[in-house]
């Protein structure tokens, strides 16, 4: 269970006619603080271990063993690198830090399971002011309930204290990951044709994109975050936090089913006009029904409270889609079906059609 954050241990002197030797801790970067936070974490590492990882907690890497992958024909690597934008600034706001790292794995591995493959292992990275162990286990417990809930192991990660980079008080959380997948079997979207059918899976809310819009809307404060909302069914800031939904269970629920997926796109930021047509290829448009499914109360309160235009909701936000795939029409029984029992909800929205290769929203 290889565990990577690394504290710089150089002493710092200060020049002058009186030199004062200066520690690492006096300069602001608290190495025995490190130490506390890498043993407060090792509870939520040890629940992501897969038996291919190799080695402990303390190495200078993270070794993977590809053992189990070589019946396959051209074993392939896909990898997605991505954070958690200013949804961040939301959860310091609300001090609640055990939700965002599934944000950063969700972000990750969703794009991964897109192309097909299995997420194999993560790593974490957080930038902080002033490393606070609690709160750094508590940030580590995300990335570790986000990774078991993708199947992916935490293999190593880095906690860096910027001290006079940051305000002591704010991090930031950003992550790496690595999945495999036969070559044969990697969604390019090459297989998309007219006729097929696209079928979206509901999201949990805004996901991790759009926030600085979110943040210009709604009063960023504590007493707004907690503030009660009927059509929402729960605080402001509770809906917002809302962990992105991690899709890997279903892609491979749906794989399971023998369905071949022709083509996958996650929706993230940019919303539907930037992230569907990356799925199309050439002389193809995808169709897409707005009435085809339900969309989240909290995206008609952002568009009611900021007088958002609809296209430019559709051009930031997921809108209660965070995943749409193309499938041929014979396969859209068994495809609803395997995301049922993955536990996700799923809607026919739309179709390919031939024409310029984009998106419709109708």
């Amino acid at each position: 269970m290889p565990d990577f954050r690394k504290l710089d241990t150089k002493l710092i002197k200060k020049g002058g006619g009186d030199q004062k030797i200066m520690d690492y801790k006096k300069a602001g970067v608290d190495i025995e603080a490190g130490y506390k936070s890498v043993e407060l974490m090792k509870k939520h590492i040890a629940k992501t271990m897969r038996p291919e990882v190799l080695g402990g907690i303390g190495g200078f890497s993270g070794a993977f063993s590809m053992n189990a992958f070589k019946d396959m024909e051209e074993p392939t690597l896909v990898s997605g690198t991505d954070g958690c934008g200013t949804k961040v600034k939301l959860a310091m706001l609300m001090d609640k830090h055990d939700t965002i790292g599934i944000d950063a794995v969700a972000m990750c591995v969703n794009d991964i399971a897109c192309a097909g493959a299995e997420p194999l292992f993560f790593l974490d990275y957080i930038a902080c002011g002033k490393n606070y162990p609690e709160k750094i286990a508590e940030i580590v417990s995300g990335v570790a309930e986000g990774c078991v809930q993708s199947g992916a192991a935490l293999i190593g990660g880095e906690t860096a204290e910027h001290p006079g980079l940051m305000p002591e008080d704010e991090y930031d959380l950003a992550g790496f990951a690595v999945g495999v997948i036969d070559k044969k079997d990697l969604l390019t979207g090459e297989e998309l044709k007219p006729g097929d059918v696209l079928i979206g899976m509901a999201s949990t809310g805004v996901h991790s994109n759009g926030f600085s819009l979110v943040r210009k809307v709604f009063e960023m404060t504590r007493e707004s975050l907690e503030t009660y909302y009927d059509e929402l069914g729960t605080t402001l800031g509770e809906a917002l936090l809302a962990p992105t939904r991690i899709y890997v269970k279903a892609l491979k629920s749906i794989k399971e089913a023998g369905v071949r997926i022709h083509a996958c796109s996650h929706i993230t930021g940019g919303g539907f006009y930037e992230n569907v047509p990356r799925m199309l290829k050439e002389g193809t448009r995808a169709v897409i029904e707005k009435d085809s499914y339900p969309v989240l109360p909290i995206f008609d309160l952002l568009a009611k409270t900021g007088d958002i235009e609809e296209k430019m909701m559709y051009n930031t936000f997921n809108m209660g889609l965070g995943m749409v795939l193309a499938v041929d029409p014979a396969d859209v029984d068994k495809t609803m079906e395997a995301i049922r029992q993955a536990g996700d909800a799923p809607y026919v929205v739309g179709r390919i059609e031939a024409g310029e290769k984009g998106v419709t929203l109708c």
